[in-house]
Protein backbone atom coordinates (compact mmCIF):
# COMPACT_ATOMS: atom_id res chain seq x y z
CA UNK A 1 0.00 0.00 0.00
CA UNK A 2 1.74 3.36 -1.41
CA UNK A 3 0.20 5.55 0.93
CA UNK A 4 3.23 7.85 2.56
CA UNK A 5 2.12 10.48 0.11
CA UNK A 6 -1.65 10.55 1.18
CA UNK A 7 -1.36 11.48 4.33
CA UNK A 8 0.22 14.35 5.24
CA UNK A 9 0.15 15.23 8.90
CA UNK A 10 3.07 14.36 11.11
CA UNK A 11 1.00 11.16 12.27
CA UNK A 12 0.97 10.32 8.02
CA UNK A 13 3.94 8.02 7.55
CA UNK A 14 3.03 6.39 10.68
CA UNK A 15 -0.73 5.77 9.51
CA UNK A 16 0.71 4.79 6.22
CA UNK A 17 2.90 2.06 7.65
CA UNK A 18 0.19 0.82 10.47
CA UNK A 19 -2.16 0.18 7.54
CA UNK A 20 -0.22 -1.33 5.25
CA UNK A 21 1.20 -3.61 8.19
CA UNK A 22 -2.69 -4.52 8.83
CA UNK A 23 -3.75 -4.88 5.29
CA UNK A 24 -0.50 -7.58 4.51
CA UNK A 25 -1.63 -9.65 7.41
CA UNK A 26 -5.27 -9.65 5.59
CA UNK A 27 -7.52 -7.30 7.29
CA UNK A 28 -9.71 -5.18 5.52
CA UNK A 29 -9.46 -1.98 7.52
CA UNK A 30 -11.64 -0.08 5.85
CA UNK A 31 -13.44 1.64 8.93
CA UNK A 32 -9.72 2.10 10.42
CA UNK A 33 -8.29 4.02 7.49
CA UNK A 34 -11.33 6.28 7.29
CA UNK A 35 -11.21 7.60 10.52
CA UNK A 36 -7.54 7.68 10.39
CA UNK A 37 -7.59 9.66 7.61
CA UNK A 38 -9.85 11.77 9.11
CA UNK A 39 -7.76 12.47 11.89
CA UNK A 40 -4.63 13.21 9.83
CA UNK A 41 -6.42 15.63 7.36
CA UNK A 42 -7.71 17.28 10.80
CA UNK A 43 -4.09 17.94 12.03
CA UNK A 44 -2.87 18.66 8.49
CA UNK A 45 -5.55 21.76 8.86
CA UNK A 46 -4.74 22.77 11.61
CA UNK A 47 -1.86 25.74 12.51
CA UNK A 48 1.78 24.58 13.01
CA UNK A 49 1.34 24.85 17.02
CA UNK A 50 -1.83 22.43 17.15
CA UNK A 51 -0.59 20.20 14.22
CA UNK A 52 0.57 17.06 16.39
CA UNK A 53 -1.24 14.91 18.10
CA UNK A 54 -1.63 15.95 21.82
CA UNK A 55 -4.04 15.75 24.81
CA UNK A 56 -5.59 19.01 23.40
CA UNK A 57 -5.60 18.32 19.74
CA UNK A 58 -7.06 14.68 20.71
CA UNK A 59 -9.68 16.59 22.52
CA UNK A 60 -10.13 18.83 19.47
CA UNK A 61 -10.46 16.35 17.00
CA UNK A 62 -12.92 13.84 19.05
CA UNK A 63 -14.98 16.89 19.28
CA UNK A 64 -15.71 17.03 16.22
CA UNK A 65 -17.68 13.92 15.92
CA UNK A 66 -19.82 14.67 19.23
CA UNK A 67 -23.05 14.26 17.66
CA UNK A 68 -22.35 10.56 16.81
CA UNK A 69 -23.53 7.70 19.20
CA UNK A 70 -21.37 7.43 21.97
CA UNK A 71 -20.35 3.53 20.29
CA UNK A 72 -18.97 5.41 17.34
CA UNK A 73 -17.44 8.26 18.88
CA UNK A 74 -15.31 5.01 21.06
CA UNK A 75 -14.72 2.95 18.17
CA UNK A 76 -13.30 5.99 16.50
CA UNK A 77 -11.10 7.20 19.05
CA UNK A 78 -10.06 3.74 19.89
CA UNK A 79 -8.55 3.03 16.27
CA UNK A 80 -6.66 6.38 16.79
CA UNK A 81 -5.21 5.03 20.24
CA UNK A 82 -4.12 1.66 18.34
CA UNK A 83 -2.17 4.18 15.99
CA UNK A 84 -0.66 5.57 18.62
CA UNK A 85 0.35 2.23 20.33
CA UNK A 86 2.11 1.43 17.11
CA UNK A 87 3.84 4.94 17.51
CA UNK A 88 4.86 3.86 20.85
CA UNK A 89 7.42 1.11 19.67
CA UNK A 90 9.64 3.30 17.59
CA UNK A 91 8.93 6.51 19.55
CA UNK A 92 8.53 5.59 22.95
CA UNK A 93 7.79 9.30 24.22
CA UNK A 94 4.62 10.26 21.99
CA UNK A 95 0.93 11.02 23.19
CA UNK A 96 -1.09 7.93 23.77
CA UNK A 97 -4.60 9.04 24.56
CA UNK A 98 -6.39 7.29 27.60
CA UNK A 99 -8.97 4.83 27.56
CA UNK A 100 -10.82 5.85 30.55
CA UNK A 101 -11.44 9.04 29.16
CA UNK A 102 -13.70 7.69 26.20
CA UNK A 103 -17.41 7.31 26.11
CA UNK A 104 -18.41 4.75 28.07
CA UNK A 105 -19.79 1.35 25.94
CA UNK A 106 -23.47 1.36 25.81
CA UNK A 107 -25.28 -1.52 27.25
CA UNK A 108 -26.21 -4.07 24.87
CA UNK A 109 -30.21 -3.50 23.88
CA UNK A 110 -31.69 -6.83 24.52
CA UNK A 111 -32.89 -8.44 21.41
CA UNK A 112 -35.93 -8.81 20.22
CA UNK A 113 -37.62 -12.17 18.83
CA UNK A 114 -39.97 -12.14 16.37
CA UNK A 115 -43.12 -14.81 16.49
CA UNK A 116 -43.81 -16.67 13.35
CA UNK A 117 -47.31 -15.25 13.44
CA UNK A 118 -45.17 -11.92 13.02
CA UNK A 119 -43.00 -12.95 10.25
CA UNK A 120 -46.47 -14.37 8.35
CA UNK A 121 -47.73 -10.82 8.52
CA UNK A 122 -44.30 -8.94 7.30
CA UNK A 123 -44.52 -11.53 4.42
CA UNK A 124 -48.05 -10.61 4.00
CA UNK A 125 -47.48 -6.65 4.17
CA UNK A 126 -44.45 -7.60 1.43
CA UNK A 127 -47.09 -9.14 -0.98
CA UNK A 128 -49.43 -5.93 -1.01
CA UNK A 129 -46.53 -3.72 -2.18
CA UNK A 130 -46.24 -2.41 -5.96
CA UNK A 131 -43.71 -2.41 -8.20
CA UNK A 132 -41.60 0.76 -9.30
CA UNK A 133 -39.98 2.05 -11.89
CA UNK A 134 -37.01 2.14 -9.83
CA UNK A 135 -37.82 -1.15 -7.99
CA UNK A 136 -39.61 -3.42 -10.01
CA UNK A 137 -39.10 -6.25 -7.78
CA UNK A 138 -39.99 -4.46 -4.70
CA UNK A 139 -42.15 -6.31 -2.71
CA UNK A 140 -40.67 -9.63 -4.57
CA UNK A 141 -37.15 -8.68 -3.11
CA UNK A 142 -38.26 -7.90 0.67
CA UNK A 143 -40.58 -11.15 1.33
CA UNK A 144 -37.16 -12.66 0.05
CA UNK A 145 -35.66 -10.56 2.49
CA UNK A 146 -37.12 -11.00 5.31
CA UNK A 147 -37.42 -15.29 4.53
CA UNK A 148 -33.52 -15.36 4.17
CA UNK A 149 -32.84 -13.65 7.37
CA UNK A 150 -34.85 -15.06 9.54
CA UNK A 151 -34.49 -18.82 8.45
CA UNK A 152 -30.47 -18.39 7.43
CA UNK A 153 -29.76 -15.86 9.78
CA UNK A 154 -27.66 -13.43 7.41
CA UNK A 155 -26.43 -10.25 8.36
CA UNK A 156 -27.93 -7.51 6.10
CA UNK A 157 -24.53 -6.38 4.50
CA UNK A 158 -24.58 -10.13 3.45
CA UNK A 159 -27.72 -10.21 2.29
CA UNK A 160 -27.16 -7.38 0.59
CA UNK A 161 -23.73 -8.68 -1.28
CA UNK A 162 -25.77 -11.77 -2.66
CA UNK A 163 -25.35 -12.54 -6.18
CA UNK A 164 -27.44 -14.51 -8.46
CA UNK A 165 -24.35 -16.97 -9.31
CA UNK A 166 -24.07 -17.15 -4.61
CA UNK A 167 -27.17 -19.81 -4.93
CA UNK A 168 -26.94 -23.23 -6.42
CA UNK A 169 -30.17 -24.35 -6.67
CA UNK A 170 -29.27 -28.32 -7.14
CA UNK A 171 -26.98 -27.96 -4.02
CA UNK A 172 -29.56 -25.52 -2.28
CA UNK A 173 -26.91 -23.50 -0.61
CA UNK A 174 -25.56 -20.05 -0.60
CA UNK A 175 -21.83 -19.01 -1.09
CA UNK A 176 -21.19 -15.94 1.24
CA UNK A 177 -17.88 -14.52 0.47
CA UNK A 178 -15.37 -12.79 2.45
CA UNK A 179 -17.80 -11.45 4.96
CA UNK A 180 -16.80 -10.26 8.70
CA UNK A 181 -14.14 -11.84 10.49
CA UNK A 182 -12.79 -12.54 6.60
CA UNK A 183 -14.44 -15.62 6.78
CA UNK A 184 -16.71 -17.29 3.57
CA UNK A 185 -19.07 -20.38 4.40
CA UNK A 186 -21.91 -22.44 2.68
CA UNK A 187 -25.02 -21.12 3.84
CA UNK A 188 -27.30 -24.75 3.71
CA UNK A 189 -31.40 -23.37 3.12
CA UNK A 190 -34.41 -24.80 4.77
CA UNK A 191 -36.72 -26.34 1.94
CA UNK A 192 -39.14 -22.93 2.50
CA UNK A 193 -36.10 -20.83 1.80
CA UNK A 194 -35.55 -22.78 -1.37
CA UNK A 195 -38.99 -22.47 -2.02
CA UNK A 196 -39.01 -18.80 -1.86
CA UNK A 197 -35.83 -18.20 -3.63
CA UNK A 198 -37.00 -19.83 -6.76
CA UNK A 199 -40.19 -18.00 -7.04
CA UNK A 200 -38.67 -14.80 -6.60
CA UNK A 201 -36.18 -15.79 -9.43
CA UNK A 202 -38.41 -16.96 -11.51
CA UNK A 203 -39.81 -13.25 -11.34
CA UNK A 204 -36.24 -12.07 -11.57
CA UNK A 205 -35.47 -13.53 -14.44
CA UNK A 206 -37.05 -10.43 -16.55
CA UNK A 207 -34.04 -8.37 -15.41
CA UNK A 208 -30.40 -8.93 -16.36
CA UNK A 209 -29.86 -12.85 -15.01
CA UNK A 210 -26.11 -13.22 -15.30
CA UNK A 211 -24.73 -15.16 -12.62
CA UNK A 212 -22.34 -11.70 -11.37
CA UNK A 213 -25.87 -9.75 -11.20
CA UNK A 214 -27.12 -8.97 -7.64
CA UNK A 215 -30.07 -11.05 -6.32
CA UNK A 216 -31.69 -8.47 -4.14
CA UNK A 217 -31.43 -5.20 -7.14
CA UNK A 218 -33.30 -2.09 -8.20
CA UNK A 219 -33.09 0.17 -11.18
CA UNK A 220 -31.60 3.62 -10.11
CA UNK A 221 -29.89 4.83 -13.33
CA UNK A 222 -28.98 1.02 -13.83
CA UNK A 223 -29.30 -2.44 -11.89
CA UNK A 224 -27.32 -2.17 -9.01
CA UNK A 225 -27.65 -4.02 -5.32
CA UNK A 226 -29.34 -2.57 -2.79
CA UNK A 227 -27.25 -1.10 -0.09
CA UNK A 228 -27.93 -1.65 3.39
CA UNK A 229 -29.16 1.34 4.28
CA UNK A 230 -31.79 1.16 1.83
CA UNK A 231 -32.93 -2.64 2.42
CA UNK A 232 -33.13 -1.52 6.27
CA UNK A 233 -35.50 1.37 5.69
CA UNK A 234 -37.68 -0.72 3.13
CA UNK A 235 -37.72 -3.59 6.05
CA UNK A 236 -38.93 -0.82 8.43
CA UNK A 237 -41.67 0.34 6.63
CA UNK A 238 -43.12 -3.57 6.82
CA UNK A 239 -42.25 -3.34 9.99
CA UNK A 240 -44.61 -0.26 10.36
CA UNK A 241 -47.48 -1.95 8.28
CA UNK A 242 -47.31 -4.75 9.80
CA UNK A 243 -48.03 -3.12 13.14
CA UNK A 244 -44.63 -4.97 14.30
CA UNK A 245 -43.10 -3.03 17.31
CA UNK A 246 -41.48 -3.84 21.12
CA UNK A 247 -43.15 -3.51 24.16
CA UNK A 248 -41.75 -0.22 24.11
CA UNK A 249 -43.60 1.04 21.57
CA UNK A 250 -40.25 1.08 18.98
CA UNK A 251 -39.58 -0.61 15.48
CA UNK A 252 -37.29 -3.91 15.58
CA UNK A 253 -33.91 -3.75 14.81
CA UNK A 254 -33.17 -5.85 11.19
CA UNK A 255 -30.78 -7.61 13.46
CA UNK A 256 -33.13 -9.00 15.65
CA UNK A 257 -33.77 -11.53 12.47
CA UNK A 258 -30.28 -12.47 13.35
CA UNK A 259 -30.97 -13.03 17.02
CA UNK A 260 -34.24 -14.48 16.36
CA UNK A 261 -32.70 -17.20 14.25
CA UNK A 262 -29.98 -17.97 16.77
CA UNK A 263 -32.29 -18.67 19.88
CA UNK A 264 -35.04 -20.04 17.43
CA UNK A 265 -32.08 -22.66 16.59
CA UNK A 266 -31.44 -23.29 20.57
CA UNK A 267 -35.16 -24.01 20.86
CA UNK A 268 -35.62 -26.51 18.47
CA UNK A 269 -32.32 -28.24 20.19
CA UNK A 270 -34.23 -28.13 23.58
CA UNK A 271 -37.14 -29.40 22.33
CA UNK A 272 -35.41 -32.26 20.51
CA UNK A 273 -33.48 -33.13 23.45
CA UNK A 274 -30.18 -33.13 21.61
CA UNK A 275 -27.08 -32.45 23.35
CA UNK A 276 -27.27 -28.15 22.83
CA UNK A 277 -23.26 -28.12 23.78
CA UNK A 278 -22.26 -30.20 20.88
CA UNK A 279 -24.42 -28.04 18.86
CA UNK A 280 -22.76 -24.52 19.34
CA UNK A 281 -19.81 -25.22 17.16
CA UNK A 282 -22.18 -25.97 14.17
CA UNK A 283 -24.14 -22.94 14.82
CA UNK A 284 -21.25 -20.63 15.10
CA UNK A 285 -19.51 -22.09 11.69
CA UNK A 286 -23.55 -21.86 10.35
CA UNK A 287 -23.62 -18.06 11.50
CA UNK A 288 -19.78 -16.85 10.11
CA UNK A 289 -18.62 -16.99 13.49
CA UNK A 290 -14.83 -17.61 14.37
CA UNK A 291 -15.69 -19.12 17.55
CA UNK A 292 -18.45 -20.05 20.12
CA UNK A 293 -17.50 -17.23 22.13
CA UNK A 294 -18.78 -14.57 19.25
CA UNK A 295 -21.86 -16.85 18.98
CA UNK A 296 -22.86 -16.67 22.79
CA UNK A 297 -23.42 -12.51 22.22
CA UNK A 298 -26.67 -14.06 20.32
CA UNK A 299 -27.60 -16.23 22.96
CA UNK A 300 -29.29 -13.91 25.37
CA UNK A 301 -31.66 -15.44 28.12
CA UNK A 302 -35.27 -13.37 27.48
CA UNK A 303 -38.45 -14.07 27.42
CA UNK A 304 -39.93 -17.12 26.77
CA UNK A 305 -37.18 -18.50 25.91
CA UNK A 306 -36.18 -18.82 29.74
CA UNK A 307 -38.97 -20.64 30.63
CA UNK A 308 -38.24 -23.08 28.42
CA UNK A 309 -34.69 -23.74 29.72
CA UNK A 310 -36.12 -23.30 33.40
CA UNK A 311 -38.56 -26.59 32.32
CA UNK A 312 -35.53 -28.75 30.82
CA UNK A 313 -33.75 -28.25 33.89
CA UNK A 314 -36.30 -29.05 36.13
CA UNK A 315 -36.97 -32.47 33.93
CA UNK A 316 -33.09 -33.10 34.27
CA UNK A 317 -32.44 -32.77 38.25
CA UNK A 318 -36.27 -32.70 39.46
CA UNK A 319 -34.88 -36.81 40.24
CA UNK A 320 -31.95 -35.04 42.87
CA UNK A 321 -34.71 -32.38 44.76
CA UNK A 322 -36.10 -35.24 46.71
CA UNK A 323 -38.88 -33.31 49.41
CA UNK A 324 -37.50 -34.45 52.51
CA UNK A 325 -39.66 -35.76 55.10
CA UNK A 326 -37.91 -34.58 58.14
CA UNK A 327 -38.40 -30.77 57.22
CA UNK A 328 -40.66 -30.70 54.84
CA UNK A 329 -38.34 -29.12 52.31
CA UNK A 330 -35.89 -30.41 49.52
CA UNK A 331 -32.68 -32.50 50.14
Amino acid sequence: MNSARKFTSELGPFIASYLALKQALGRIYRTEQDALTHLDRFLSAQTPMNARLTTKTFALWSSTFEHLTPTVRRNRMRIARNLCLYRQRSEPACFIPDAADFPRPRKAQPPYLFTEEQIGRLLAAADQLRPASTSPLYGQGLRLAIVLLYTSGLRRGELVRLTIGDYDVGERTLSIRDTKFHKSRLVPLSTDAVREINSYLKARRRLPHSPGEPLLCNCHGRLRPYTGAGIAQGLCRLFVQAGVHTSQGRLPRIHDLRHTFALEALRRWYRAGVDVQAKLPALATYMGHVSVVSTQYYLALVEPFTNEVGERFAKHCECLLVPSTATGGVS
